[in-house]
């Protein structure tokens, strides 16, 4: 699980657009992977909240991190499909993406996420994500 944590932390640190976020690769479990990212008015939309887009990246990612920690040998991820359901405005000091992989197959894994929103001490889910990941050669 090692040599995985240090790929997946080798990839996240290579994205530019995680970066130019402020995202930060949190934790990486088999299976389980999470992105921080504190709250930014430069990443905010026209009444305050978190923009949808900033959350929907980092939800993308955690569930397609989570889906290489079950990546055959010699390969990464490639986001075949995603849905999002936002079930309350993204109003927070910061926010976590939670990647789950639910099924993982030969060719293809599907996986759950959800962002909390972190204030006051106390966190609420503003977003839930189903996505499949394929699985393409390295």
């Amino acid at each position: 699980m090692n040599d995985i944590k240090q790929r997946i932390a080798a990839s996240f640190a290579a994205q530019g657009l995680m970066a130019t976020l402020g995202a930060q690769l949190a934790s990486v479990e088999d299976g389980e992977v999470r992105i921080e990212l504190p709250f930014s008015r430069h990443l905010s939309q026209q009444q305050g909240f978190h923009h949808a887009g900033a959350t929907t990246t980092i939800l993308d990612n955690a569930c397609g991190y989570a889906a290489l920690t079950r990546a055959p040998a010699g390969c990464e991820v490639v986001t075949v499909e995603f849905k999002v359901n936002f079930v309350r405005p993204a109003i927070g000091e910061r926010f976590v993406a939670i990647g789950r992989v639910q099924n993982a197959g030969r060719s293809l894994a599907v996986c759950s996420g959800e962002v909390l929103a972190h204030a006051g001490g106390a966190a609420k889910v503003v977003a839930l994500m189903q996505a499949t990941m394929a699985y393409v050669a390295a």
